[in-house]
């Protein structure tokens, strides 16, 4: 209950970012080829984002 009104850090929004785009790629995977490198191109580029700050952190 405590946890219900904790606001989600930018990491942990990247995060959940990357397993959206995720998973559309993989729906679109079987159904418009196009559309999912789009998918998978912007996957990447938050990939990209949440490498970098774990790196800055440590």
């Amino acid at each position: 209950m405590l946890g219900l009104f904790k606001r989600k850090s930018k990491r942990e929004k990247l995060e959940d970012k990357f397993k959206k785009l995720m998973q559309e790629w993989h729906e679109l995977s079987s159904i418009n080829r196009a559309a999912s490198d789009r998918k998978y191109a912007e996957a990447q580029e938050v990939a990209k984002v949440l490498n970098d700050m774990k790196h800055e952190a440590a």
